[in-house]
């Protein structure tokens, strides 16, 4: 299954603005489709396993983390975060950054409970000076082709002083198939059903992926996939 990728024909969740200064009511609604996937499609389960793997032994009440999400969406796995820091009281800032306003509108409204996360507007290939301890990009290589994703990844390495994790769709066709029929009897809204179907198909390959990361500039990562349809790449501890 080739990769599908048309710059000319964007997701129209990347085409969302402002309308008189508010997010629209279909955007609001393909981005609250797209936190019930992340719950139960795994991003959420792939964001657990990686916080347990490196800050479980964390100490009660320890150093600060200091955590950079790049294309947060509308923000809904830094709120996860901080809820599972929040449970073993680990004190944490995530700096959250996306390049759509209206994207942040919705981000910022669903956050307000959330006083740790603060939502930048940013182009995620070149954003950012300093570094974080761990550095996260979920679901958002997808939309950049193969050059612009290179830049991401080197871009996410760079800003990471500790521990990475890019996580993505895998593109296949048991993964098509599947988002195929899950838009046509469950997701039915025009957003999701359009943007969900492009995706997967925009999605990279496992080999890809793995070569992206070499490509990148990564050293010592790991790879693997996840349910469902999920892959993704990770640094223990970011050097060199």
């Amino acid at each position: 299954m080739k990769r599908e990728f048309d710059p000319d024909l964007p997701e129209l969740m990347d085409l969302a603005v402002l309308e008189n200064g508010k997010p629209s009511a279909e955007l609001e609604r393909d981005l609250a489709n797209l936190r019930w996937l992340n719950r139960y499609f795994g991003a959420y389960s792939i964001l657990h396993r990686f916080l347990k793997r490196w800050f479980w032994k964390r100490p009660y009440g320890g150093p600060l983390l200091r955590v950079l999400d790049l294309a947060t969406g509308e923000g809904d796995l830094p709120r996860e975060l901080v809820l599972w820091c929040r449970e073993r009281s680990i004190p944490v800032t995530v700096d959250a950054i996306d390049m759509n306003e209206a994207t942040l509108a919705v981000a910022r409204e669903r956050s307000r409970d959330f006083p740790e996360i603060t939502f930048q507007q940013g182009d995620i290939r070149n954003w950012g000076s300093g570094s974080w301890e761990l550095v996260l990009c979920s679901l958002a290589l997808h939309h950049f082709s193969e050059d612009d994703a290179l830049l991401v990844m080197s871009n996410a390495r760079r800003l990471s002083s500790h521990q990475l994790l890019i996580a993505d769709l895998e593109r296949n066709s048991i993964g098509a198939f599947g988002i195929w029929l899950l838009t046509a009897l469950l997701l039915r809204e025009p957003m999701t059903k359009h943007d969900a179907r492009i995706s997967i198909r925009r999605a990279f390959s496992f080999n890809e992926f793995h070569s992206l990361a070499t490509r990148a500039g990564w050293k010592q990562f790991g790879h693997a996939r996840f349910p469902v349809t999920r892959q993704a790449l990770w640094i223990d501890r970011v050097s060199g």
